[in-house]
């Protein structure tokens, strides 16, 4: 069964929780751009529900942010259950397998330019944040505003 993989920006930072067994859940929300646009012209997006279990949910938690733009593949699930009021609720949302961040903090504008004094000869420094970006080396990715969800 091929999955086809959701692209979008996280509406707000990922909650990470963990279960009596101990198992790590993050909850998190995609705004994912329509693959047309309405009558006035614009780009409307979906706002997707979305949970991720055990070490991928600690990843996201720790590596994604508000506005991230990462890509996850899952399937789609639906489950209900009953409220304080007696009422049944149902809930429809993607139980994310994997994820992918695709773009760098730093193409985010979230880490600061190093200082000149932190280059030597045009070769910059490591420090202890950069062996933990898996990012910190890649290329930009060529993304359209059109293909943005804000």
């Amino acid at each position: 069964m091929q999955q086809n993989p959701l692209v979008g920006r996280l509406t707000r930072d990922p909650e990470l929780r963990y279960t009596p067994q101990n198992q790590a859940v993050t909850t998190f929300s995609l705004a994912v751009n329509r693959q047309f646009k309405n009558a006035n012209g614009d780009r409307e997006a979906d706002f997707i529900n979305c949970v991720i279990w055990r070490q991928q949910a600690e990843n996201l938690a720790n590596w994604a942010k508000k506005g991230a733009l990462i890509g996850i593949t899952g399937r789609i699930q639906t489950r209900n259950y009953e409220n304080q009021q007696g009422q049944r609720v149902y809930v429809t949302e993607v139980v994310a397998d994997s994820f992918q961040m695709l773009e760098s903090r730093q193409e985010r504008g979230n880490v600061p330019t190093p200082p000149p004094s932190a280059t030597q000869n045009n070769q910059k420094q490591s420090s202890p944040a950069d062996s933990h970006d898996p990012f910190a080396n890649s290329e930009p990715m060529n993304i359209q505003d059109d293909d943005l969800p804000f």
